[in-house]
């Protein structure tokens, strides 16, 4: 693809010339002849001057370079769009497989593709353009609208309830019992029902061996836009609002309310029936016990204020020199002591 070609595909301006092949595209330190990267981490920006890529992607103001330069406000955006001009995923034929196991009264729409051993429950509703790969199961009542999309060994348990554009990654569990249990006067424990569905909205992505359990009453509620990452647990009874993001690992217990475009880093957790308001980011690793108002920036545990948590790591930081300091005003208060009763 022609360099001015590609600009217009991605509404950027080209600096550099026009008829300059582009045949991939590739990460700052790895890009080579023929290629296209890009530089939104200012940390990244000295790699502009050594880099072997044909083209970069950059921000309006960034410092002229040797190489040709595609300038946007957002090269992160721009060069997800032209992975997607380069790279063509699997084209997946509409049809059912002959191992698929599809109850007579499952309703699927137009355009399907069934794959190889997946099972169709009874009364389930799949919407147009559905592409449900090997080993895909689908239980009793469950209603997914158009162009779903399920990789290997995905599940969505009974009367669970998934809008238009959603993804699920494979292994992804949506609508398993929540974890309830109420404890007899013995102390063994009864499992509490677990009656009410996960409600997906639209353009949700929930990637691999992630969890999202149903409630106990009521539901379980994905807002349109997530973005769940690998292995983040969903409590039963949560909602989680629009266009935020869950990092890997995070953990949410039962009955959290997160707001929208909120951030949780890796394996952030937070504790049951707490309120997340929107806008909120939570640095790696944070543990949440309480709610955390809209637009706060917190880290650690218990979470709190990030600038606040960052002076607290430099003081631990500094808490061996302190010891010492102690130590030795300790013993030159007893020396002074010793002396006077000396005298």
């Amino acid at each position: 693809m022609r360099l001015g070609h590609l600009a217009r595909q991605l509404e950027t301006e080209c600096q550099g010339p026009a008829d300059l092949e582009i045949t991939g595209v590739a990460g700052i330190e790895e890009a080579g002849p023929g290629q296209l990267t890009f530089i939104s981490n200012p940390k990244y920006a000295h790699h502009a001057q050594t880099t072997r890529a044909s083209a970069i992607l950059v921000t309006p103001d960034f410092a002229p370079v040797p190489t040709p330069t595609l300038r946007t406000l957002n090269p992160y955006l721009a060069f997800a769009h032209a992975v997607g001009l380069f790279y063509q995923p699997p084209v997946y034929q509409p049809g059912v497989h002959a191992t698929a196991v599809v109850d007579p009264t499952a309703r699927i729409g137009k355009g399907a593709h069934i794959g190889a051993y997946v099972v169709i429950g009874p009364e389930v509703v799949v919407g147009d353009h559905a592409t449900l790969l090997a080993h895909v199961v689908l239980y009793p009542h469950a209603r997914i609208g158009n162009h779903f999309f399920a990789h290997a060994h995905a599940v969505v348990r009974e009367s669970c309830q998934l809008g238009d554009h959603v993804i699920l990654q494979n292994g992804v569990i949506v609508g398993g019992d929540g974890f309830g249990f109420a404890k007899r006067h013995d102390g063994s424990w009864e499992k509490i029902p677990q009656s009410g569905p996960v409600i997906i909205e639209d353009q949700v992505e929930v990637q691999s061996n992630a969890c999202i359990d149903r409630a106990s009453v009521g539901e379980t509620r994905i807002a349109s836009g997530a973005k769940i990452d690998n292995l983040v647990q969903v409590g039963h009874g949560s909602s989680v609002g629009e266009n935020t993001l869950l990092c890997a690992q995070v953990g949410l217990a039962g009955s959290t309310q997160v707001g929208a475009n909120v951030i949780l880093a890796g394996q952030v957790g937070v504790a049951g029936h707490c309120r997340i308001g929107d806008g909120v980011v939570a640095t790696a690793q944070s543990g949440i016990p309480n709610d955390v108002p809209p637009r706060s920036v917190v880290s650690g545990y218990p979470a709190m204020d990030n600038r606040q948590w960052l002076r607290a790591v430099a003081c631990v930081q500094r808490l061996p020199e302190l010891f010492r300091e102690i130590q030795r005003y300790a013993r030159r208060q007893k020396e002074l002591q010793n002396d006077s009763e000396v005298s």
